[in-house]
């Protein structure tokens, strides 16, 4: 490390030889010592600036002189302070919440000297907690991921569903980080409500392209998500009451204000409003965010956060169902010098489901699970340039399966699907780099590499070939096994590595407007295995292997941005193309459940996205908001290869089952007064793709469906208005209760979008008919919010 640390202070020497000296520190929310990320802090009438890194630090390095330093964050006053630059020196500073601001819609971090103008990295939404609160979302409750569906690029599964796709790709092809730990699930109740607690959550930013080379491991996008660090100043209590959940947090200082902490606990009773009405039926969830922090001295600082949520669900006498996320991590930020910032992250994760058919007496378990140390590094070399570069290294542990009886009458015998390992490591290095004051580039490379770690027994097939196409029969069907190989833990059964490249340039017209482009290569290394649209508990992670390859992805985009009425508005245009190599797709009737040799029913295809985005913002005064378009094609082709015979749909490209044509969406918000403020916002999306019958014939008696080529029609448009209003009863500035009513209406105008539509025939007349499933109409809720 020392030997890395003297070659980058060469190596800056040689771009500026007069003397220099750097100030560094951290920011901090001046109520409750929160560090804040992404703040802009600059040198004022110079080139010289940064933004605050994820834990608040900066560091920034200018001549020997006289300078106003000023920084800013957007929903917070501005600060500016004289400094003397005779000598380094470390400033921390606390930034006071801008009262007029407070209910502003903020999507990203703008501030004073345009950094969303300046900066090369594209592609990337950030939102606040504050704008998260103030979208109407489904049955009145808050939720992150129903707030990122309304941003360009950004669409869902389906109506009641936590899940996301974004700009064409499939959910597993998502990144999804709390505190830097891989939620595998991000939903509870099957998709109604996602695991994340905004009273948990300090901010959220969403990559949709130009993912930087610190993250890894998927194709499509990275949510990153972080957690409050807790009140450092005074004892909080907040929470909320409402139709569906109640929850709870408390945050407060520890060992006199060198750390402290927050416990948000959440838990629902949605079976009362969810169309299961009966006695016998029970569904509901629960989860509990952990995290605190405690600075050694000015230089180590130490975090543990967690997460525990679960979801338990019990059908009558049918079935029973819990399902869950656990995760831990345990950090050490470190400063090595004024230049050199450091984390250091230990991190677990699991998911697991269990489930147990009554009827045949017998339970399924499932689970993943990874261990991940990280090690990330900032070096601010000069004021013009910044160095980021680190390490990870992953260990999964994949129990696909093991199923038991649970009684002794029970016809199904105990067996247990082969235990799958895995290892991930990534190295990355990158650039932050101001080449002129108009160009700025920001580039890096990642390097991974992934074994397929023994303890199992493969099946040996022949020809080598997992899967075949009957002639006779017109279908593929798993192949014909000659045998099997039987691998010690010491073996590899497999060894991919990538290198992945990352650009992203930013070119300045003017103050006020830029021009960016960019460019990443991505490699996903583990699949999730499901033939449904939505996520369920039930599908299963695999990791490449034999049969397996990676998945590997190039996007290219291209963007204007402008900022306009003195910053009041904003409106940003990106394109962009993607491809996906080795993209799984499932022959016809495939079987996913308990299957031991899941290679044989799958297909290696490849897909392609591209697409226009548009967003314009307006982020201050009583209104403000977005509307947000979207014009993109999502499609996925699948030849047969090796396998023979003609693929899906003949090798043709078809639509994917996340391809949206038109996707649009507006949120407001209104302040009207200190007492009352408003929110609405509409959607509208071109229904997703389904395969429809198309025809019958009789066999033997019996009515035999015959279907379309794959994702060939697809489901009526999809759209729906909320809306919602917010009574703030006192505003007195010395009571220490506040609270809040929120009241909402889901789907203001009763709309009964169809989650599905299904084909049979009538019962008692025979006819052909179809079958429009809704899950929701109008909905309408209230909840009562307080902090103290």
């Amino acid at each position: 490390m020392k030997k890395i640390t003297l070659l980058l202070i060469v190596f800056s020497s040689f771009l500026y030889g007069q003397e220099r000296h750097t100030i560094n520190g951290t920011i901090k929310d001046f109520s409750n010592g929160e560090t804040l990320f992404g703040a802009s802090i600059y040198l004022k009438n110079t080139n010289v600036g940064v933004l605050s890194n994820e834990y608040g630090f900066y560091s920034l390095s200018a001549p020997k002189g006289t300078y106003t330093l000023v920084i800013s964050y957007l929903g917070y006053k501005e600060v500016s302070q004289e400094i003397d630059l005779t000598t380094d020196q470390k400033l921390d500073v606390e930034l006071e919440v801008n009262s007029t601001q407070l209910n502003e819609v903020v999507i990203n971090s703008s501030d004073s000297e345009n950094v969303n103008i300046k900066k090369p990295q594209m592609s990337v939404l950030k939102l606040s907690q504050a704008t998260i609160k103030q979208v109407p979302v489904v049955l009145g409750e808050v939720d992150i991921l129903k707030t990122i569906i309304m941003l360009p690029g950004v669409t869902n599964n389906g109506e009641g569903s936590s899940g996301f796709n974004v700009r064409g790709g499939a959910v597993d092809q998502n990144l999804v980080l709390l505190d830097e730990a891989i939620i595998y699930n991000t939903s509870h109740v099957f998709g109604f409500f996602s695991v994340f607690n905004a009273d948990a959550i300090k901010d959220i930013k969403l990559y949709k392209g130009g993912i930087p080379a610190k993250f890894g491991g998927r194709v499509s996008s990275v949510l990153d998500v972080r957690q409050k660090d807790g009140n450092s100043k005074q004892f909080k209590l907040s929470g909320g009451v409402g139709l569906i959940s109640s929850r709870l947090a408390i945050e407060a200082p520890l060992f006199k204000e060198k750390g402290s902490f927050i416990v948000a606990g959440r838990t629902s009773y949605a079976n009362l409003y969810l169309p299961l009405m009966e006695e016998d039926i029970g569904v509901g969830f629960y989860d509990l965010n952990l995290k605190g922090n405690y600075s050694i001295n000015q230089n180590n600082r130490l975090y543990v956060s967690g997460y525990f949520g679960r979801d338990d669900m019990q059908f009558s006498d049918s079935f029973d169902n819990s399902y869950g996320n656990l995760s831990g991590n345990l950090r050490w930020n470190h400063i090595f010098s004024d230049k050199l910032f450091s984390n250091l992250s230990f991190i677990y994760s699991k998911y697991d489901y269990e489930f147990a058919l009554k009827l045949f007496e017998f339970n399924w378990k499932s689970s993943i699970k990874n261990y991940n140390l990280k090690y990330d590094f900032n070096y601010y070399a000069t004021d013009a340039l910044k160095l980021n570069f680190g390490a990870s290294l992953i260990s999964y542990d994949f129990n696909p399966g093991v199923i038991s009886p649970t009684s002794a009458t029970s016809s199904i015998n105990y067996f247990e699907l082969d235990q799958k390992r895995a290892f991930e490591a990534g190295f990355y290095a990158s650039a932050e780099h101001k080449v002129s004051e108009r160009f700025s580039l920001e580039y890096g490379l990642r390097f991974s590499m992934f074994n397929r770690l023994g303890g199992q027994t493969m099946a040996l097939y022949e020809n080598d070939l997992p899967v075949v196409y009957n002639e006779e029969l017109g279908i593929y069907e798993t192949g014909t096994i000659i045998g099997e190989t039987d691998y010690s833990k010491s073996d590899k059964i497999a060894t991919f590595n990538n290198f992945e490249p990352r650009l992203a340039m930013a070119f300045e017209l003017n103050n006020r407007s830029s021009l960016k482009a960019g460019f990443s290569r991505t490699a996903q290394y583990i699949h999730l295995l499901s033939n449904t649209t939505n996520v369920t508990p039930v599908d299963v992670w695999t990791p490449s292997g034999q049969y397996v390859d990676p998945q590997l992805s190039n996007q290219y985009s291209v963007g204007y941005y402008k900022n306009f009425k003195d910053d009041v508005f904003s409106v940003e245009v990106e394109t962009y193309y993607k491809t996906v190599d080795n993209r799984i797709d499932y022959i016809d009737g495939a079987d996913l459940i308990g299957n031991n040799n899941i290679e044989g029913e799958i297909l290696n295809g490849e897909s392609r996205a591209y697409g226009l985005e548009f967003l314009l913002r307006k982020t201050t005064g009583k209104f403000t908001g977005w509307f947000s378009y979207t014009l993109s094609k999502s499609e996925q082709k699948t030849v047969g290869g090796a396998a023979g015979g003609p693929g899906i749909n003949n090798g043709n490209w078809y639509n994917s089952a996340y391809d949206r044509t038109h996707d649009f969406s507006i949120t407001a918000s209104y302040n009207l007064n200190n007492k009352w403020s408003f929110g609405a916002n509409f959607v509208y999306q071109t229904g997703r793709p389904v395969t429809y019958p198309n025809g019958q014939y009789m066999y033997e008696g019996l009515s035999i469906a015959s279907y379309s080529n794959r994702n060939s029609d697809r489901l009526p448009s999809y759209n729906r208005l909320d809306v919602s209003a917010t009574y703030k009863p006192n505003k007195k500035p010395n009571r220490k209760w506040k609270g809040e009513w929120v009241f909402g209406v889901y789907n203001a105008y009763n709309r009964k979008n169809a989650a599905a539509i299904s084909f049979g025939q009538n019962a008692e007349t025979g006819a052909n008919e179809a079958t429009r499933t809704a899950i929701f109409g109008i909905v309408p809720s209230a909840s009562y919010n307080f902090k103290f």
